[in-house]
């Protein structure tokens, strides 16, 4: 445990002091002793911070990172995913803690100080924590898994739910692929770029001309053949949609229509008007696919048997369109916005505080196999006893109730607590999530995800990417 100092005397005595001596700012309103603590505030970067303390704290807070917020988006400091999550863990004596980050779109570079600087906010005016925990979700769980890597001395565990812990030049590279077997197959002459967006307006054409080369394919048996080939190459689950019904395993072609929707979704802004912001931030294209076998990750894909069942039912040559994808010009990265986004952030492995994974198994936007890659990543830096994963059976990205969140918190809490896992099992996950609320769905259960396809971590000198023929 990172944090010795014994827990104030009660938070909400040291509140009303600080606030009847004038350091609490403005927005900040009265509290009588004995009573909850809510804090809203600005940090010196400008962005805003929002911290909650129950009456009866125990003296552990609960740092939470958010996901991502598209640029222009309203961004509102966050100190849990939703209120019910925020009023159980506020009744079972839990602080709570979050920032905005000062900027939307890719802002881990500001994210993690504003992070460390609300944590300096809430010692300064409500008291120290005896201990802290990081947690965050999508987005957030990469800013957490940073928090863990590099500032291992401010926290005492961390969790991260659907996270993004592949780090952000796997990110990239892998949100590249299907739109690139995309324009390749289906649009290989047309003036679609996938790269160098120099502006969101030229972003926004470039997805809504694929999407519709995309949407005409979808008509024929041979355009879903490919476009399932290119979700394979993402590792798009046949049922990412919780709305939606879940298809039987073997009913190949629900599958294709759900992966197509969610490849709509993909290509509307994580794979052109996201990478533009990133793109931007960076100075140039941060990532490529100069050296990619594709017939390789094709084969390790969970969607493999799918793809090749299409292919047959079209009569369509898979070995063919495998050739023509490796055969087709690269796309090579500028080799200063690598540096920048492995630096915000690619991920060493090297943990000093327990750490938690949860994802859903049917995630489109960030798929499990996410975890895998930060798994190879901590095997190589020797730190996989910190580590542990878990996994909900549900479609959707970040669809966890806030029963089975909450029992992810109690294990890494546990974990602290004892300087042992335990059990961290589905069975013992879903028993604690009933315990939390007996009428909630209890979804964890035994899963073990495929390789990520294209990993980058700082552990593998390797993973330099190679010359493009652009």
């Amino acid at each position: 445990m990172k944090h010795r100092t014994p827990a104030p005397r009660g938070a909400a005595v040291l509140a009303a002091a600080l606030l009847a001596a004038g350091t609490l700012g403005a927005t900040a309103p009265a509290h009588a002793a004995g009573q909850p603590v809510h804090l809203e505030g600005t940090l010196a970067s400008g962005a805003g911070y929002v911290l909650d303390v129950p009456a009866h704290w125990r003296g552990t807070l609960l740092l939470f990172s958010h996901g991502y917020r598209p640029s222009g988006t309203d961004n509102p400091a966050q100190d849990a995913p939703d209120d019910t999550t925020r009023k159980l863990l506020l009744a079972e004596g839990y602080a709570l803690a979050g920032s905005s980050y000062a900027t939307t779109g890719w802002a881990v570079e500001q994210a993690v100080p504003d992070q460390l600087a609300t944590l300096d906010t809430f010692a300064t005016k409500v008291g120290r924590a005896r201990r802290t925990l990081a947690w965050g979700q999508s987005y957030g769980g990469l800013v957490t898994t940073a928090l863990a890597e590099r500032h291992p001395d401010r926290i005492d565990g961390s969790l991260s739910t659907c996270g993004l812990v592949q780090g952000g030049v796997a990110n990239w590279n892998s949100t590249l692929d299907p739109v690139f077997a995309l324009k390749t197959l289906l649009a290989p002459g047309a003036d679609i770029p996938l790269t160098g967006l120099r502006d969101p307006a030229r972003a926004r054409a470039a997805a809504r001309a694929l999407t519709r080369v995309v949407t005409r394919a979808q008509g024929s048996a041979t355009g879903r053949a490919r476009t399932a080939l290119a979700a394979a190459l993402h590792n798009i689950p046949g049922w990412n949609d919780p709305a939606q019904p879940r298809p039987r395993p073997t009913d190949y072609p629900a599958q294709q229509v759900n992966q197509y929707q969610a490849l709509t979704g993909l290509m509307a802004m994580p794979a052109f008007v996201w990478r533009q912001e990133a793109e931007r931030r960076a100075g140039g294209n941060m990532s490529w696919n100069t050296g990619v076998n594709y017939t390789a990750m094709l084969r390790h894909s969970a969607d493999h048997q799918e793809v090749k069942a299409l292919y047959q039912a079209a009569g369509l040559s898979l070995a063919h369109d495998l050739a023509t994808l490796e055969q087709a010009p690269r796309l090579g990265a500028d080799p200063a916005a690598v540096a920048y986004m492995a630096e915000n952030i690619a991920f060493t492995g090297r943990l000093r505080t327990p750490q938690l994974d949860i994802h859903t198994t049917g995630d489109a936007l960030i798929p499990v196999q996410s975890e895998s890659a930060y798994r190879r990543t901590a095997a190589t830096a020797g730190t996989t006893g910190l580590l542990r994963h878990a996994y909900v059976d549900n479609a959707g990205h970040c669809t966890f109730t806030p029963a089975e969140r909450v029992a992810a918190l109690h294990t890494v809490d546990r974990r602290i607590t004892t300087g042992h896992w335990g059990d961290t099992g589905a069975t013992a996950l879903n028993a604690e999530a009933r315990r939390i609320d007996p009428g909630s769905p209890a979804r964890y259960r035994p899963f073990a995800p495929g390789p990520y396809p294209r990993p980058f971590d700082l552990a593998h000198p390797t993973n330099a990417p190679r010359p493009g023929r652009n």
